[in-house]
């Protein structure tokens, strides 16, 4: 979107050059309007720069966090699973020797 900005605020930026070239201002001097226009150029590829860094910058964020949500995912999952583990190793409310070789069994 920025990108789309800046192209329309260049197309515009040569539209006023054209349009200072032929019609010239009584404000100014031809002198002063060039290095003005100069100026809007230099400020407008500043931002090009920055918006290429910025644009640079954000794919490098947005790997980092496809990273992340992919060992988030893992780890949600070891997780629940561990939880599962803990949860089948408990002892159940009967708590007699006939019951814990029972289970013991079972986890073998």
């Amino acid at each position: 979107e920025l990108e789309n900005q800046l192209a329309a605020k260049s197309k515009t930026l040569d539209e006023l050059k054209q349009s200072l070239a032929l019609n010239g201002s009584a404000e100014q001097t031809p002198e002063a309007q060039s290095l003005r226009i100069a100026e809007l150029y230099e400020m407008m590829d500043s931002i090009v720069n920055q918006v290429t860094q910025l644009k640079t910058s954000m794919q490098s964020i947005l790997e980092q966090w496809r990273a992340y949500d992919e060992i988030y995912a893992e780890v949600s999952l070891m997780t629940a699973r561990y939880l599962y583990c803990i949860e089948q190793c408990k002892p159940r409310e009967e708590a007699s020797l006939e019951a814990l070789k029972k289970q013991v069994k079972t986890l073998q």
